[in-house]
């Protein structure tokens, strides 16, 4: 467990489910966060694997809360002592000068949230144009995704209200609601998030369904139907 000595400025939250095979490495990238002042929080959404068990010594706080992504990061927020959250999924990667970015821009700029560019990686060729093209579009709507890994005060945080705990699109919905308070800060550095969807599921099809989903979603459709569209099981 990481020093209880001095309260950390920002806490990293991230939402896990039956990732046995991937939390050891995915926390071990954490380590130099964690030693530069961050504090690890895992929100777990009731594991049947080995999860929990290895993800403890890697964390400092450990929460099972409903499944659930929105409500996991909920219940990670609200365990989280940092005075920034960071919510960071698994499958997504920090660039090793996160938390000085943070640190020297949020608060100087007036912003009270913010997330980063973000590269796909994965073997489709046109993955990159797919994240230039999101990077580009989270600047001129002002709305970011999850694997963009948000940041937001604490304090703003619980302002909003949170997430709002739907089955999909949750990170577009706090998008909107933080949109109110200021700008989002968009970092150019880069986190890396894992295209595996893309490739496993066909590029082209992904795209189309990420699409038709995202329409959906503004034409207000109801997320939990759009969650079952992309392949999430019940309260997944």
């Amino acid at each position: 467990m990481g020093s209880e000595a001095s309260r950390p400025d920002i806490s990293i939250i991230v939402p896990t489910l039956n990732e046995g095979e991937d939390v050891e490495r995915a926390l071990s990238a954490l380590v130099s966060l964690r030693e530069d002042g961050a504090e690890i929080v895992l929100a777990d959404g009731g594991s049947a694997d080995r999860t929990v068990e290895l993800a403890r010594p890697l964390c400092d706080r450990l929460v099972v809360a409903p499944r659930g992504r929105a409500t996991q990061m909920n219940a990670g927020a609200a365990a989280a002592s940092g005075d920034i959250l960071l919510f960071l999924h698994l499958d997504t990667s920090l660039p090793i000068d996160a938390l000085a970015r943070i640190r020297s821009r949020l608060r100087p700029t007036g912003r009270v949230w913010g997330r980063f560019d973000v590269r796909i990686l994965g073997a489709h060729p046109l993955l990159p144009v797919v994240a230039a093209l999101m990077n580009f579009r989270s600047r001129v709507t002002g709305i970011a995704t999850g694997d963009q890994a948000i940041f937001v005060t604490h304090e703003t945080f619980w302002r909003v209200g949170g997430f709002p705990e739907i089955a999909l699109m949750e990170d577009i919905a706090l998008s909107r609601r933080l949109k109110r308070e200021t700008p989002p800060l968009c970092l150019a550095a880069k986190v890396s998030t894992s295209g595996r969807r893309w490739d496993s599921n066909g590029f082209w099809r992904t795209i189309f369904l990420m699409w038709r989903l995202r329409l959906s979603y503004f034409l207000g459709a109801d997320p939990a139907d759009l969650a079952r569209a992309y392949g999430y099981s019940h309260e997944q």
